[in-house]
């Protein structure tokens, strides 16, 4: 299997807007207490991680989250992984929302959707797909197939970039749940993405960087005359 770097995909912890039934699109809305619980111990899950980059959101709830769970990163911010634009449907209830014409759109046909002095669902998912995989294959290489990064984000950005990995249609995104805190993998190979956890939020982490690569060894000409038909041990790795 060809080495190729690993993106863990961070969301957010709860926010008020989570807690009250909001929806907090692009407006300043800060972590609650539950969601700075889930920062703090999503970065305990994190520590045995060695990341080669932490790029995020730059709305503030990404960096709350961020500062709780890597407070020695340095993470870089990027508009490419901000929360879809939602217009006048910002700081609305999201009982109120449901009765709403485009609600059913949104929910049933969301790359048709395009929001009220805001964003368009197919945008926002273009952008932020386009802005992990430019960040994926720089950080590939710089830091070789080795390297681990994150990015944090929100649901409905993650949702997105999670559909184009499985390659699903985007009217199909609303069947993927992406809680708060929660930790998904993905590998971009040359052939195709792979999904390697969804919506993680209890899993040790320490496992999803590759391992290091190992020097190849010369076989001796005894090994090659005594191995196994099909190579042998040591061609299955």
């Amino acid at each position: 299997m060809v080495r190729v770097a690993t993106l863990l995909l961070l969301r957010h912890g709860r926010t008020t807007a989570n807690a009250d039934g909001g929806l907090a699109g692009r407006q300043p809305v800060e972590l609650d207490e539950t969601g700075r619980a889930q920062a703090t111990a999503v970065g305990e899950r994190l520590r045995a991680v060695p990341l080669a980059a932490v790029v995020t959101s730059p709305l503030i709830r990404c960096r709350q989250t961020l500062e709780l769970a890597l407070p020695q990163s340095a993470p870089v911010p990027d508009e490419g992984l901000i929360e879809c634009g939602y217009g006048s449907w910002e700081g609305q209830p999201l009982k109120k929302l449901a009765k709403e014409p485009l609600w059913p759109v949104v929910q049933q046909h969301p790359s048709a959707a395009v929001f009220p002095q805001g964003e368009a669902m197919a945008q926002m998912a273009t952008r932020a797909v386009a802005a992990v995989r430019g960040w994926d294959a720089r950080l590939s290489a710089e830091h070789g197939p080795e390297a681990v990064w994150l990015a944090c984000s929100h649901g409905d950005v993650i949702k997105a970039i999670v559909a184009d990995a499985l390659g699903v249609h985007l009217d199909l995104f609303q069947r993927i749940v992406v809680d708060p805190a929660s930790v998904t993998v993905i590998r971009y190979t040359p052939l195709r993405p792979f999904l390697v956890r969804l919506n993680d939020v209890g899993g040790d982490l320490a496992g999803v960087a590759p391992p290091p690569r190992r020097r190849r060894r010369r076989a001796s000409r005894s090994a090659d005359s005594d191995a196994a038909v099909g190579g042998g041990a040591g061609a299955s790795r």
